[in-house]
Order: structure tokens, then C-alpha cells, then sequence
């Protein structure tokens, strides 16, 4: 099994749809399109995939920004490893690279928000040494008040 783990550049980053519709399976396939572009652009942002025997199994968006309570930090987003290759190490090999890619680029802190039903990723991110500090709460201020 041969690994790799890079970040994707702009211009393939609609290779990560197939994974991403697997965490977003209420987003219309247009509408998640057009905002995975549209975050591509954000300067503040970088996607990273994993990939096994050159197939994309794994992706995390990295948010960059300073916070007055703990500095530089990066926020792992829409993080997914498919369902066929977990098990064997690779998430924690995935985080490892995360911690150490941002590292390198000045940052203090990893912080990250993870649904409160996917208890595996709760317990995985234990084990990764994150803590709870808070709760993340959102309000949809579209019209139609759905989350998609």
C-alpha cells in the first residue's frame, strides 16, 4: 500500500466532491460544487488529501486564522477518511502530517468541531489528544432555516 499526502491545489479540488458528498448528503450536488470552488479561493484556506495507491481516500479543509485566546491557529474542516480504508492506521498517519504541516506554518493550535453523533470521530479525536472546550452552535439565517 503506497501513501501519499499533499495538499490539493485549486484546480483539482473538485476530485474531493465524491468523499465530501459522503459527510454532506443534504447539500444539493450543484450548491456543494459552487461552495467547494468558492473555499477554494479563500486565501485562509488549504485542502489536504490522502491518498492510497493514487486514489484519493481521504480529505480535511485547513482553516487559518489568529485567535486572541490561543493565536495562530488551524482548524480542520470537512474531515473525512472513506469508510473502506479506516481501521488501519491511516487516520492518525493523516493527523500526524496535519499537526506537523501546520506546525511548520507558524500555527499555536488545532482546533475543530466534529457533529455530536459521530461518537467514533469524538473518541479518535481523544486519542489524537484534542479536549472539549465548548460547544459549537449555528443559526441558519436563510429563509427555508435548512442546514444544507
Amino acid at each position: 500500500m503506497n501513501t501519499l499526502i499533499k495538499v490539493i491545489e485549486a484546480e483539482e479540488i473538485l476530485t474531493i466532491i465524491p468523499l465530501l458528498t459522503k459527510l454532506n448528503s443534504k447539500t444539493p450536488l450543484e450548491i456543494l460544487k459552487e461552495r467547494v470552488v468558492e473555499t477554494s479561493k479563500n486565501t485562509n484556506y488549504e485542502c489536504i488529501g490522502l491518498y492510497v495507491d493514487e486514489k484519493l481516500v481521504g480529505i480535511s479543509g485547513l482553516w487559518y486564522t489568529t485567535r486572541h485566546y490561543i493565536g495562530k491557529s488551524a482548524e480542520p474542516d470537512h474531515v473525512i477518511i472513506d469508510d473502506s480504508i479506516r481501521g488501519q492506521g491511516l487516520g492518525k498517519q493523516f493527523f500526524k502530517w496535519i499537526d506537523n504541516h501546520v506546525k511548520n506554518k507558524g500555527c499555536e493550535a488545532i482546533e475543530l468541531n466534529a457533529y455530536s453523533g459521530n461518537t467514533k470521530s469524538h473518541k479518535f479525536y481523544y486519542n489524537e489528544g484534542y479536549d472539549i472546550y465548548g460547544f459549537h452552535f449555528l443559526k441558519v439565517l436563510r429563509a427555508d432555516k435548512k442546514f444544507y
